[in-house]
């Protein structure tokens, strides 16, 4: 909450929850929306209830390591390439320190500030070569420098992201051994957490609560009814 003003959220009190809101939003949606598809598929194809588990299951096992890997590397990457980025602009300011003054007087200027008062600015980031870095990698680069972020934590955020959503989907078919009755309760809760989780999203984004949880909803929709034909379709052929 904003100490000054109550009425408004504080934007600086969830930085480190923003951080990972992506790979917990896409884990969770992916885990649902993906498991969900899959084992409606495969208990519509096969009525088999066993082998429905043991699908998702293994589904549920090795997408999440994929995707929680797959964070990491990805996010890991990302940091690597701003890093050189930043050490080569470091090496610009040591080697042309004029040259980057004018330059971010003259992006300064761009940005609408007034040219002797961006000039003043400038020479002012001169005088500290950390300041002019952090300047220039934001107004320049686009990178904010010492951002608090842990590759390692938004792999793990994500990876047990999915596990959650993949589990709901899947949890029906250990309390029911009739895929009959299963199956509808899996799709109805599925769709119900991915509506509550795009409703969720709101707290951050500040759209209109209904709207985003619909759009979750459409998208397990789609993946659920392809799940479902698929299973159809393999069922007539295989009978």
């Amino acid at each position: 909450m904003n100490r000054l003003h109550p009425q408004f959220p504080d934007h600086h009190d969830s930085g480190g929850v923003i951080s990972k809101l992506r790979d917990i939003v896409f884990g969770m949606e992916d885990g649902m929306v993906s498991t969900l598809g899959a084992i409606t598929g495969i208990a519509t194809g096969s009525g088999d209830h066993f082998t429905v588990i043991l699908a998702g299951s293994v589904i549920i096992a090795v997408e999440s390591i994929s995707m929680g890997v797959g964070s990491y590397i990805s996010n890991k990457s990302e940091s690597d390439v701003e890093k050189r980025r930043l050490k080569e602009e470091g090496s610009e300011i040591k080697h042309f320190l004029e040259e980057e003054v004018k330059e971010l007087t003259d992006i300064y200027i761009r940005d609408g500030w007034p040219t002797e008062f961006a000039g003043k600015m400038a020479e002012v980031a001169s005088k500290d070569e950390k300041l002019l870095l952090h300047e220039m990698a934001h107004h320049e680069l686009g990178i904010i420098p010492d951002k608090n972020v842990s590759n390692i934590g938004r792999g793990v955020a994500m990876f047990f992201s999915y596990i959650i959503g993949g589990s709901i989907a899947l949890t029906p078919y250990f309390i029911f051994s009739n895929i009959k009755t299963a199956l509808p309760i899996s799709v109805c809760i599925t769709l119900l957490g991915l509506f509550v989780l795009g409703a969720g999203t709101t707290r951050f984004s500040k759209r209109v609560w209904w709207k985003a949880g619909s759009e979750f909803l459409f998208l397990a929709g789609i993946a659920t009814i392809v799940g479902y034909i698929i299973g159809k379709v393999v069922e007539s052929v295989a009978l």
